[in-house]
């Protein structure tokens, strides 16, 4: 089974509680209490952290429909278009989503539950603000209101200001392809410091990293571009560099 339809198959939203597991029950079609009541044992941390990637993936999308005041329909299309699940979980992740644009609970509370199951700053957080910008920006255009949004999710979510920064240059603005914006290094560093960070991001985004720590393979795609344009921005440093 998928982990679109395994998140509602009952023992989800168990295991991994708080207000990301409120939600996947009430998605499921039945309260949390009657999950406790199951008495069903916990996943594994590593399943725990997948779930709660996909959820806060999800819910965090949804709550992006109402920073710009679109309906839901566009960024529900943008989240098909960009994750190509099965078409047969398309009725299950879009019930999440519904659930989670309705929902009492605000994205601060979200962002936090899915930062706690992380370490601070860890690069699967990094990717799920990156899955956000790619969803902002699937229809070309990312308002201020979205921009403001993302930013504070960023915040909740434990990244730094020069992360966010980062991977808003790779999606909005002029400064988009700005290879040291991409890479997160000051222009003013000598090579030595650029390979360093470069040799440091490459081995923080590869998809086997990311996946041993949690992201859902149907995620990982997305997180092999960054890492192609965390690559890209170090060879074009060089190129520059070489004929400087």
């Amino acid at each position: 089974m998928s982990i679109w339809g395994s998140l509602l198959g009952g023992t989800a939203g168990y295991a991994l509680g708080g207000p990301l597991g409120a939600l996947i029950g009430l998605a499921a079609g039945h309260a949390v209490d009657r999950v406790l009541r199951a008495n069903k044992s916990p996943e594994s941390e590593q399943e725990k952290r997948k779930i709660a990637f996909t959820i806060a993936t999800v819910a965090l999308a949804a709550k992006m429909a109402k920073a710009d005041g679109a309906v839901c329909e566009r960024e529900k299309a943008a989240f098909a278009r960009i994750f190509h699940f099965d078409p047969a979980e398309r009725a299950n992740v879009e019930r999440i989503f519904d659930f989670a644009a309705r929902s009492t609970h605000g994205f601060e509370a979200y962002a936090r539950q899915v930062a706690s199951l992380f370490d601070k700053g860890a690069p699967a957080l990094e990717e799920l603000l990156d899955c956000l910008f790619h969803i902002a920006s699937a229809d070309h255009a990312i308002t201020e209101e979205e921009l403001e949004y993302l930013r504070a999710v960023a915040t909740h979510l434990g990244l730094d200001e020069g992360v966010y920064r980062a991977i808003r240059q790779a999606h909005v603005g002029p400064d988009a392809n700005d290879p040291y914006e991409v890479l997160g290094v000051s222009p003013q560093a000598d090579l030595d410091e650029i390979k360093r960070v470069w040799r440091e991001q490459a081995r923080l985004h590869h998809p086997d990293v990311l996946t041993g720590q949690g992201m859902p393979a149907e995620f990982v795609a997305l997180a092999e571009k960054r890492l192609a344009a965390i690559n890209a921005a170090y060879e074009t440093i060089l190129e520059r560099r070489k004929a400087a």
